[in-house]
């Protein structure tokens, strides 16, 4: 079963202020080497989780923000990752 997250909120303000179409994230959250950081550093609340993956469709390492509501993930927030999160995908990437 894929990973996935309800993007009915977040969707267009991540399309539109980051470039990243909910597909996008949704493979990242989905892909099998993708790192969770919990909880996100940025969190104001400490429950927003930072999953960082790989988008196919993108082609590029992506940095996703969800918040785990009734057990099901909603979307709040992505963006391409940035060198840190890249090189923290890496490092797992390679620890394995």
């Amino acid at each position: 079963m894929a990973v996935t997250a309800d993007w009915g909120e977040r969707g267009e303000y991540m399309l539109s202020r980051h470039s990243i179409h909910p597909a996008w994230a949704n493979e990242a959250l989905d892909d099998p080497d993708r790192v969770a950081v919990t909880p996100d550093p940025a969190s104001k609340s400490g429950r927003a989780v930072r999953t960082i993956g790989w988008s196919y469709t993108a082609n590029r390492i992506i940095a996703v923000i969800t918040l785990v509501d009734n057990g099901r993930p909603h979307g709040v927030n992505g963006w391409v990752a940035n060198s840190s999160d890249q090189r923290l995908y890496r490092e797992e990437d390679r620890d394995e």
